[in-house]
């Protein structure tokens, strides 16, 4: 590719563009095996810094390409368009780094360019330098002030990352105009809160096979108090105790808090929502009564999904969900209320007496596990201490999977068997 492009003219950066072309054909196949530890981490600072000086050259070559509209003469409709096209690159990318090299291309910007030319920073550095000084705000800043901004940060650029570099770039303020920074910060602060709010999107499709896939935009502040959520009902180190050996993590995986974020939505008050149609946001989930005494048949949820028997009964101890018991002909023998569920002091009161999941070796805290009634709730046992005990998610569960029986054992504690 290089060789279709570098014309063999007298121009000093063809003359260097063929250069390097003939310099990496000498070398395409010479084996890397016999650099010892000094030599291999040498050549690779020093390739690091060759490939930000070539990166300085094509950004001056492109902004020069756009100046003289290369791409014209073949109805590319930008430069960038063209670039794209030719070298096999996405238009994302090469309107970035037309933006980019048109910024360098500027004298404000002559510092950065200078500074990539050398090797001093890299290409993703440069575009966090160019980007936080143009977006400081106008009144505060001159072109001393710019100067300083610019030199600040490419300063800073030897001792951090892109990223960190970022993080420094949203306080540059600080540095060239302290008495300022808090107005400043605070108006940024409010422009992006409000970007956030007003790009915030949520969208669910139901795939037909029992699975919903979505996916959402929301605020960063909303993202980290649904991060914490999820990560306190997760509790990766209660894993290995609660699965067997070999299946705790140290961090939550992406299963483990999908799981984590089923609990939540079955966790959360529905006495909070707002009312829906004259009633709280409630989910109402109607079922034969063979089905809720421990029959197989399927519920059917008020939003026109299925779910299994086994699922509605173990929804029924825990959720805010109304269960509706129809008879043969499909009228309503019962339509319970969401008083079944255990109170907060009742809450208390099992974490205070049971310490955490009742089942036999499980250690899950009494904050993550369901409040489960022995003499299920569907069969006429009550809401109370004497009937009710801790289970896991795991363990509450599988006390309503018919698959399942329990045994007490001394001390409150319970032991699961799979039936024969």
């Amino acid at each position: 590719m290089t060789a279709a492009f570098a014309p063999r003219s007298g121009h000093p950066v063809a003359r260097a563009v063929a250069c390097v072309h003939e310099a990496l054909d000498q070398v395409v196949d010479a084996p890397v095996w016999s650099l010892d530890a000094t030599e291999a981490g040498a050549a690779l600072l020093e390739l690091t810094s060759e490939i930000a000086r070539l990166q300085e050259l094509r950004m001056r070559v492109a902004a020069h390409a756009h100046t003289v509209d290369v791409g014209a003469a073949v109805g590319a409709t930008s430069t960038a368009n063209w670039w794209a096209h030719e070298a096999r690159l996405t238009r994302q990318e090469t309107h970035r780094l037309m933006r980019l090299a048109r910024a360098l291309d500027t004298p404000r910007h002559d510092p950065v360019r200078e500074a990539l030319a050398a090797g001093r920073v890299h290409l993703d550095q440069a575009q966090v330098i160019v980007d936080a000084v143009d977006d400081l705000p106008a009144e505060y800043v001159d072109e001393d002030t710019q100067l300083r901004a610019e030199e600040f940060l490419l300063g800073q650029a030897r001792h951090h990352d892109a990223i960190a570099l970022r993080r420094l770039g949203k306080r540059l303020i600080e540095v060239i105009a302290p008495e300022h920074a808090d107005a400043v910060e605070a108006a940024r602060l409010e422009r992006e809160e409000a970007a956030a709010r007003a790009a915030a999107r949520l969208t669910m499709s139901d795939d037909g096979h029992g699975k919903t896939h979505g996916r959402f935009t929301i605020p960063t502040h909303h993202a980290a108090m649904l991060r914490t959520a999820l990560l306190a009902i997760a509790a990766p180190k209660h894993q290995q105790a609660v699965n067997g050996a070999g299946s705790g993590e140290r961090r939550p995986g992406p299963e483990r808090m999908g799981q984590a974020f089923c609990e939540y939505l079955e966790r959360y008050p529905t006495d909070r929502l707002p009312d829906a149609g004259g009633v709280a946001a409630t989910i109402v989930v109607t079922m034969e009564m063979e089905s809720l005494v421990g029959g197989l048949r399927a519920a059917h949820l008020s939003t026109g999904e299925t779910i299994s028997a086994s699922e509605a009964r173990r929804l029924a101890c825990q959720a805010g969900i109304i269960p509706a018991v129809l008879d043969g002909a499909g009228q309503p023998l019962d339509v319970g209320r969401t008083r079944r569920l255990f109170t907060k002091a009742q809450r208390i009161a099992m974490g205070l007496r049971d310490g955490g999941c009742t089942a036999e070796g499980c250690d899950w805290p009494p904050g993550l596990c369901h409040g489960h009634h022995v003499i299920p709730w569907h069969l006429a046992g009550d809401t109370s201490l004497t009937n009710g005990r801790l289970l896991c998610p795991k363990h509450h569960a599988r006390a309503h999977d018919p698959a399942y029986e329990t045994r007490p054992l001394p001390g409150g504690k319970i032991a699961f068997h799979r039936r024969c």
